[in-house]
């Protein structure tokens, strides 16, 4: 590495740091997917069992364990907070931007690795996720190494790389499961097809590949059957399945949900990643390799997921590997003149900017005139009624965030018109990172408010008190980590049909949507109603 590249990749670093790291904790955990995880942390270390899985102290077979351990680890030397569940996807962020701009300077230059940067760092949802507690950013990261490893191998035919390339896809079956080697087996298979069924790799070397996944990614499983946890390692297979079959959790959508997603949600990239899917006879011949791969997996993994009965936003998040770098690349096409400006590029970026600028500028107007959208009856659903209803202190410049948004690319678009497109391209991606950074801090923590605050500051009241929580009719797991559960004498503590109806010998308490009223006093009627808050309503069962 000479002094220039040392020098960036110390930059990089440095402002990622800045980017990521503070006000990680300024916000709650959101149910489901972020504190499930950070659960899991906690019962290790309450527990002290690092090696078994376990939600509300009961073995839990949806996911491996590895980013579950940086959690525990992070919890460790920070203490059980938002922060420290975060910190991990935080620390991701680094290492990615860093991982991106030395593969980008050796493909091609420093500045094209610089402007992949810019391009995954400056959107809105690659730049979201690296704030978040949930598994996707480590999980993709693995998976895109050990697709880079192989890209690596397929042109030069060097078995490091392959044995490289398998161990990081060990690493994504240990953070998320068998989904990283239908992943990359779908990207081969695919290029192997456009490549009209050339070999590119041949038995021993498969052999060599399966074995170092199956080593890596196989050893949690094997210390599971080893130790006697068959049914774990069949549940978890069962999971997988049931997730490409069915619309678990609820979260059902139609094909397109994913291009919807990835268009507005990676908002800029994903505009000049349009451009950057069309060929370019200025490439080397490796350029041309990499490329043909970066457009393969992004094919691939939207069609899978699109073809996914389970429709989740981070489903599809692996293709902000893919689209960042056609962003890169059709951006360093522009700038050299390789590529001309194109009128629809405009038209596309003031439309997605325009959007999300106004959803961001709508939401404190919002409030301030929410008993006049609650009278005029225009939400059906009475839970959103009554989470508007929260009581939510705004300090009255947030609006001006999705302005400065719309303004911001409107004036860099100007810059463009004019000539300076290296410049307004620049900006654009600027306005885009200072809005999403202001709408982390000032935004999303105030929306948290009104979407679960009530049950959340309910859990905290709960803490140190001997007494069972429970949600009822709706799923959770905030009641788990903010009332700080502890492992339960009574075997039944877990079993929600005993808490309801059986011999308690302790209060329970339990939370309901305001939309299952009606249902709990029907099923469950010896639970008395305490008190009710911005859609949620807390109720008490007393033991006999």
């Amino acid at each position: 590495m000479n002094a220039s590249a040392l020098r960036y990749n110390i930059i990089i670093t440095i402002g990622a740091f800045l980017l990521f790291v503070p006000f990680l904790g300024s916000v709650h955990l959101f149910d489901w997917d972020e504190i499930n995880f950070a659960e899991c942390a906690r019962e290790m270390l309450v527990t002290h069992d690092y090696f078994s899985v376990k939600i509300n102290y009961q073995a839990f077979w949806e996911k491996p364990p590895i980013f579950i351990w940086m959690q525990a680890l992070s919890m460790s030397l920070f203490g059980i907070t938002e922060f420290a569940a975060r910190l991990p996807n935080a620390l991701c962020g680094i290492v990615t931007l860093i991982v991106i701009f030395n593969i980008g300077r050796r493909l091609v230059d420093e500045r094209f690795g610089l402007l992949w940067v810019l391009a995954y760092a400056g959107s809105f949802l690659p730049h979201f996720y690296f704030k978040s507690g949930i598994i996707d950013p480590w999980f993709n990261l693995f998976i895109f190494c050990g697709i880079y490893y192989f890209i690596l191998f397929s042109n030069n035919k060097n078995t490091r790389a392959l044995i490289f390339s398998a161990l990081f896809i060990g690493l994504g079956v240990l953070t998320k499961g068998p989904v990283a080697v239908l992943v990359i087996g779908l990207c081969v298979v695919t290029f192997w097809m456009l490549k009209r069924f050339q070999s590119i790799i041949n038995s021993k070397q498969i052999i060599i590949y399966a074995l170092t996944v199956a080593c890596v990614g196989g050893l949690w499983f094997l210390m599971l059957a080893l130790t006697g946890h068959v049914s774990i390692i069949k549940e978890f297979f069962l999971y997988q399945v049931r997730l490409f079959n069915t619309q678990d959790s609820g979260h059902g959508g139609p094909f397109f949900y994913h291009l919807i997603v990835l268009m507005i949600g990676c908002f800029p990239l994903s505009i000049f990643a349009l451009r950057g899917f069309r060929r370019s006879s200025f490439d080397t011949p490796y350029q041309k390799h990499f490329k043909l791969w970066m457009m393969i997996l992004f094919w691939v993994v939207l069609i899978l997921f699109s073809i996914v009965k389970t429709k989740i936003v981070h489903y599809s998040s692996l293709c902000y590997f893919p689209m960042s770098f056609l962003a890169a690349y059709s951006i360093y096409k522009l700038i050299s003149g390789e590529l001309k400006w194109k009128k629809s590029t405009g038209i596309l970026l003031m439309s997605i900017a325009s959007i999300i600028g106004i959803v961001i500028s709508a939401l404190p107007v919002i409030d301030k005139y929410k008993q006049q959208i609650i009278d005029s009856d225009l939400i059906n659903d009475k839970f959103a009624v009554e989470n508007i209803k929260a009581t939510v202190s705004w300090t009255g410049v947030e609006w001006l965030i999705g302005v400065i948004l719309i303004v911001g690319v409107g004036a860099m678009l100007v810059i463009i018109k004019q000539g300076k497109i290296k410049w307004g391209i620049i900006g654009i991606f600027l306005f885009s990172l200072f809005a999403v950074n202001m709408a982390s801090v000032l935004v999303v923590p105030r929306i948290e408010k009104y979407s679960q605050g009530a049950a959340i500051e309910f859990y905290e009241s709960m803490q140190g008190k001997d007494c069972y929580i429970e949600p009822v009719f709706f799923k959770s797991y905030a009641h788990l980590f903010y009332s700080k559960k502890k492992p339960q004498a009574n075997a039944n503590s877990n079993n929600s049909e005993w808490l309801l109806r059986g011999a308690i010998d302790k209060p329970a308490y339990f939370v309901s949507k305001i939309t299952a009223v009606e249902d709990v006093k029907q099923y469950y009627p010896e639970l008395v109603e305490l008190n009710r808050k911005n859609g949620f309503v807390f109720w008490l069962r007393s033991p006999k």
